[in-house]
């Protein structure tokens, strides 16, 4: 049940994801970050607001289109958010596009151009007339659109080129319209060959070469105008998995149907010939609003392009080589040393290679007789997955929960199923109306004496391509309470086994959310009663209302409050009466902040926690998630080592104002940010942690 608490007191979680691309945005324009990784960031910048449009800004329009009008909790009706997401996005767009010219002019400085055709010298365009004649001109396709051709089915994110044309012998008359699809498998920024004795590097986009080149593909018309325009459509998959009899096939259906979404959101170019796009406003039924870009449709293209750009590494982040985690060096037996004590991990700055090591020795070693895991979000070369099916081959019972619903996901998850399928494993989909998305991997080994199951906890993904961008931290133990209870959750997910008492887990939806509150509410306790308390949680987003109410309470009896929330944050921070004592920042750096830690001091005994789970609706109610404590007194203190490092960075970290706008962390104490620290600091020297926390 909901506090009277005012709806003023809550920030919108849409417009608080703006404010969290923003921040993103923010990166792409400081002059300290190395040059190519500005370029990088914007990319991400235009990969996240693409997103943000198919599945957030689409559900706000579907909600107005079926008539809702009721405030959600934060006072805003579908219409009226809808209203300001636009403006807030478009004027995002607009600096979006400064801060692009900006970084092309500051390229072309460092001797990398990009260039359009007729800018090139006549060599260099007989070089890419001839690319165009033979790997481009074969892949394109025209489409007229007439009477006997309707307008052909135009795909989500790419881009397009709108031509109007006019027939050689006709000087009047109503023009033709025909487009063309930018083809995506061919590379979208094409070297230039270099003049005469320069050191510089050219490169022409593919759709300017494709313009210069169209009539090529309209011979007996005169092309009018070519101009690129991009759709955005509706991402949200709608499967009933209680009726539908096989998931994958329902899931596949509806990726077909994710092609055919309905228009969110229409980019054109500048100028764009005004009869082009009333036909298209009216052919994908958009009125408002039309984005006019004044640049390239889809920025997305330039975190590709920096990683593809050799010869020009001063310009980016010197490399980082994750430490194999000392503890299993010289790279013994996990097992025989996770018998011995339990073992944290934390990536990027720790290699992610002990977590495929497990598997892989797992998958080897003949005491071991079952492995069991869960597959949110895999890389495509992923060692895991041949060491799973290796060791199904083996004979061992090896069940892998894979989430088929990982959004955007969705299709590599299905050929993973697939082969792990083949292989032997026992593949199970989760629990009907939930995603699966804790992150867990329980082994059991027969023994001498007897059966020892040893876990592998996280708060990120499986994957090895992210675990070196992302920051996560990973629990390895044999802790028997640890292990009974894994067993539990995995008979849960994959058999009929209800709810039962957990000693250690805490598993969404059916326990976390009130073991949380709990929590909450005993350091409110504490500190009515004037004992020590504090609040220290780490994680994604925070947007469900309860948790806010119960932090709102705690703040007003006394508990110090500090979350560390990357992105979207609905609470209030600093509101006398409300949350004085609640202080929310933001980190965003080089490295995603992705690791979910939660830390209640309990007066002087202190609980900490790692888990996969955000406070957000969906993480507490719609998914299994899992929140495992840390009991080795050595690993909570290097848990809290990693909070405080993060409370105390005033370089990267911005702070939650009360009305909802996010400013740099300024104070009087030297320069300190948190992801550099921990890099200079990795592997774990106590005794420099607790010089810097």
């Amino acid at each position: 049940m909901h506090r009277d608490v005012k709806t003023g007191n809550y920030v919108n979680r849409d417009l608080s994801w703006v404010e969290f691309n923003r921040r993103v945005l923010q990166e792409a324009q400081d002059p300290t970050t190395p040059l190519l990784e500005r370029m990088r960031f914007l990319g991400i910048v235009a990969s996240n607001l693409d997103e943000f449009v198919s599945v957030r800004v689409a559900e706000t329009k579907e909600k107005i289109k079926a008539g809702f009008t009721q405030k959600d909790f934060t006072g805003y009706t579908p219409s009226g958010l809808y209203r300001r997401l636009i403006k807030r996005t478009g004027t995002m767009v607009a600096e979006q596009y400064k801060t692009y010219r900006e970084l092309i002019r500051l390229l072309a400085k460092k001797g990398v151009n990009f260039q359009e055709y007729t800018d090139l010298n006549m060599t260099q365009q007989r070089a890419m007339d001839q690319y165009f004649h033979e790997i481009i001109f074969p892949v394109l396709t025209p489409m007229a659109i007439d009477q006997s051709r309707p307008f052909p089915l135009v795909h989500n994110k790419s881009v397009y080129l709108s031509v109007m044309l006019q027939k050689e012998e006709e000087q009047e008359g109503e023009p033709f319209l025909a487009i063309v699809q930018v083809p995506s498998n061919i590379p979208r920024v094409i070297q230039v060959p270099l003049r005469a004795n320069s050191k510089k590097k050219t490169f022409i986009l593919i759709e300017d070469l494709i313009k210069h080149h169209i009539h090529t593909l309209f011979s007996g018309y005169v092309p009018l105008a070519v101009q690129e325009f991009r759709v955005t459509r509706n991402a949200d998959l709608f499967i009933n998995e209680e009726e539908a009899e096989d998931l994958i096939e329902a899931i596949e259906k509806e990726l077909r149907r994710r092609r055919r979404g309905a228009p969110v959101r229409l980019e054109v170019c500048t100028d764009f010939r005004p009869d082009a796009l009333l036909e298209l406003q009216e052919e994908f039924d958009i009125q408002d609003p039309v984005y006019e870009i004044d640049g390239p449709l889809d920025l997305s293209f330039l975190a590709g392009f920096v990683d593809s750009l050799e010869g020009f590494t001063h310009l980016k982040y010197s490399p980082v080589q994750p430490v194999y985690p000392l503890e299993f060096l010289p790279r013994e037996s996990h097992f025989e040393l996770l018998r011995k004590r339990d073992v944290l991990v934390h990536h990027p700055y720790e290699s992610f290679e002990p977590v495929t090591d497990f598997i892989v020795e797992a998958s080897e070693d003949p005491r071991v007789m079952a492995i069991k895991m869960t597959l949110y979000r895999v890389n495509g070369d992923s060692r895991l997955i041949p060491a799973l099916a290796h060791a199904a081959e083996s004979g061992k019972q090896v069940t892998v929960v894979v989430e088929l619903k990982a959004r955007f996901d969705e299709e590599r998850n299905i050929a993973w199923a697939r082969t792990l399928e083949k292989a032997g494993c026992h593949v199970v989909y989760g629990l009907v109306g939930l995603k699966t998305h804790a992150k867990i991997i329980l082994v059991v080994r027969r023994e001498q004496n007897g059966l020892r199951r040893y876990v592998h906890v996280g708060t990120g993904n499986y994957n090895e391509s992210t675990a070196k961008v992302y920051t996560d931290v990973g629990l390895f133990t044999s802790n028997p309470i640890i292990g009974e209870d894994a067993s539990e959750l995995f008979n849960e997910i994959t058999g009929y086994s209800g709810p039962k008492a957990l000693q250690a887990f805490r598993v969404a939806p059916d326990g976390m959310k009130d073991e949380l509150f709990a929590l909450i509410r005993r350091e409110a306790e504490h500190a009515l009663k004037g004992r020590p308390s504090r609040i220290i949680a780490k994680i994604n987003s925070l947007s469900h209302q309860d948790m806010i109410d119960e932090l709102y309470l705690a703040s007003q009896a006394g508990v110090q409050i500090d979350l560390i929330v990357r992105g979207v944050c609905c609470l209030r921070p600093g509101v006398e009466g409300l949350s004085e004592n609640i202080r929310v920042i933001s980190i965003v750096d080089r490295f995603l902040e992705h690791s979910r830690l939660f830390y209640f001091e309990n007066s002087g005994n202190p609980d900490v926690y790692l888990s996969s789970a955000d406070w957000m609706t969906r993480n507490l109610k719609r998914r299994i998630e899992l929140m495992c404590p840390v009991f080795d007194p050595e690993l909570k203190k290097m848990l809290v080592d990693i909070l405080n490092l993060s409370l105390m960075d005033n370089v990267k970290a911005r702070e939650l104002m009360p009305g909802g706008n996010y400013v740099f962390v300024q104070n009087e104490k030297p320069p300190l940010r948190s992801q550099t620290e921990a890099m200079g600091i990795i592997p774990w020297k106590p005794a420099e942690w607790s010089a810097i926390t």
